[in-house]
């Protein structure tokens, strides 16, 4: 066990609520997908992976809000049935320890450095970046198609 330094972030429940709310409405944002392969649908909820055979809702999310240099709006998945909020938030998810990418943000939210976790070490990169004064959060990425995973803040 790693004495963290780090507390994990999930989605609030409220959002994921408010986007299986809108998928059963129709919203054309909102998306209900079936799961097909083991490893490709990430709940930001539950922080797990979504398993074939189960649904989840693609809908955009915005890590950093409108109006600053690196606001961004992204797809993501919630699984489209209530899921538990991801609670062991001093424990980096099991399921995500491979193809991640770490950014750092500072205070006013700009992106101020990433590194791509690589020999299954999210831990070390985490406090790599929380070493830096500037670092106000952190987020974990996919390292492929740059979708957002989770939030990180320091302890």
């Amino acid at each position: 066990m790693h004495s963290s330094t780090f507390r994990i972030v999930p989605l609030p429940t409220e959002i994921a609520d408010e986007a299986r709310r809108k998928a059963r409405a129709g919203a054309p944002d909102h998306a209900l997908v079936a799961v097909d392969q083991p490893t490709g649908y990430p709940c930001r909820h539950c922080l797990q992976w979504a398993q074939p055979g189960q649904e989840v809702v693609l809908f955009p999310f915005a890590s950093i809000a409108a109006g600053r240099p690196y606001s961004e709006s992204g797809p993501i998945f919630v699984h489209a049935n209530d899921c538990p909020r991801y609670q062991s938030v001093a424990e980096y998810p099991a399921d995500f320890r491979t193809h991640r990418v770490i950014r750092a943000y500072d205070a006013s939210d700009n992106m101020i450095d990433a590194i791509v976790v690589s020999d299954n070490q999210p831990e070390g990169v985490i406090e790599q970046l929380l070493e830096n004064p500037s670092t106000a959060f952190l987020q974990a990425r996919s390292a492929t198609r740059g979708c957002y995973t989770f939030r990180i803040e320091r302890a």
